[in-house]
């Protein structure tokens, strides 16, 4: 039961507690619409960021102050700095911390107090980037000359993307491109903006990146003020050219990009070269590449023809003849070596022959001779050798027989 419910008529029976009188009064507020949603005016006093990214000030006038509360996810929406002295307009709600017994503003939003607060944001976010040196020519990167893919973070309705596809298709249709779509006004744009610009500078295939916008007021533009935009634009590895507004708009990411236009269709002139001003000097090069193509031939051809000379003079081919005709001379030559030898050969075996056939037993034989063995094969020499009853082997010239001496 909310505490509203209770008895105020019965207080002096009945001592609150300090939760409970905190919380009444806490409840008092939030029923109390005008305390729900409403501006305060005062300087800043007592600033501090804590380490949350929460932001605790005091608002204060000549009569009193009070103390202020930002959250950190409405403090990253702020397009300014808050500073020490600071005359601002906040805008949230009352309630109490009830562990400090206060009221608070709880602030959802605030903004530079007086004319010319987005102009005063603007300066203070350009010196501070200025003083770390994001806008620095060293930083700067070239702008390729021929690039062969181009990626635009833009609106995908917006009349600026048409205005640079059109001036691209005229310029250098060789190039291709991506878009990445993003809003680019409003609290929403720049988150967007950045998460468009990652994605590109992540690929490995683009060349170039466009930044851009079609004209409209500072608060039309003021996505492009944002410091998470500009140092997103200052850590991209891909040269990025902005081109943001009309002529005379400036806004933080032209002094951070590498290269600022005045408008969008300028920005496409800027990402690539006109084809007809290239076109003649492509002539002159396919003219000197055609040239110097036909000297390398023609010196390639000569080359070819000499080394086919020097190739049949050296061919082993004809080697090859030659050892297989020498190889043919040499067999002939051994053939008649061997017959030679062999004719020799045959000679001397003849003569032999007849040397050995005169001295040859067989010959004895013929003639009517015996040769006479004892059974052992041992050759009978004399009569003495031989027993009556022996048996004795004789050979004569066409084979042998076996006697028995009887006496």
């Amino acid at each position: 039961m909310g505490l509203f419910a209770r008895d105020t008529g019965q207080l002096s029976q009945s001592a609150w507690t300090v939760s409970e009188l905190t919380a009444y009064i806490r409840e008092l507020f939030a029923i109390d619409y005008r305390l729900q949603d409403l501006e305060v005016s005062g300087e800043i006093s007592n600033f501090t960021r804590a380490r949350s990214g929460h932001l605790y000030f005091t608002l204060k006038d000549a009569g009193a102050q009070i103390k202020c509360v930002m959250w950190r996810s409405a403090a990253e929406r702020l397009f300014f700095q808050p500073e020490e002295g600071d005359a601002v307009v906040a805008n949230g709600r009352i309630s109490v911390y009830e562990a400090g017994g206060v009221y608070q503003l709880y602030v959802e939003h605030m903004q530079p107090a007086g004319r010319g607060n987005l102009a005063v944001a603007f300066e203070q976010l350009k010196q501070r980037l200025a003083d770390e040196g994001l806008f620095e020519a060293a930083h700067k990167k070239p702008i390729p000359l021929t690039p062969r893919k181009i990626g635009i973070v833009t609106s995908a309705d917006a009349a600026a993307l048409r205005d640079i596809l059109n001036v691209l298709n005229r310029r250098y249709p060789l190039v291709s491109v991506l878009i990445a779509p993003t809003l680019v006004q409003g609290a929403d744009a720049p988150p967007q903006i950045v998460r468009a610009l990652q994605w590109l500078d992540g690929r490995s295939d683009i060349d170039t990146i466009i930044v851009a916008r079609g004209g409209g007021s500072i608060e039309d533009l003021w996505a492009f003020n944002d410091e998470r935009v500009a140092r997103a634009i200052f850590a991209a590895q891909h040269p990025i050219i902005t081109g943001v507004g009309h002529e005379t708009d400036f806004t933080i990411a032209d002094f951070v990009a590498d290269q600022r236009a005045p408008t969008p269709s300028a920005a496409a002139e800027l990402a690539t070269p006109d084809i007809e001003e290239i076109r003649p000097l492509l002539q002159g090069y396919a003219a000197m590449l055609r040239a110097d193509m036909d000297d390398l031939i023609r010196q390639k051809r000569w080359q070819v023809q000499t080394l086919a000379r020097a190739l049949t003079h050296l061919s082993p081919q004809a080697r090859l003849d030659n050892n297989r005709q020498r190889l043919d001379v040499t067999s002939a030559r051994l053939d008649r070596a061997l017959t030679s030898q062999l004719v020799r050969v045959r000679n001397r075996l003849a003569v032999a022959e007849v040397g050995l056939t005169a001295v040859s037993p067989l010959a004895t034989l013929s003639r009517g001779y015996a040769i006479v063995r004892h059974q052992d094969g041992r050759l009978v020499r004399a009569a003495a050798e031989v027993a009556a009853g022996e048996g004795l082997t004789i050979q004569v010239a066409d084979g042998q027989f076996t006697v028995e001496v009887s006496e």
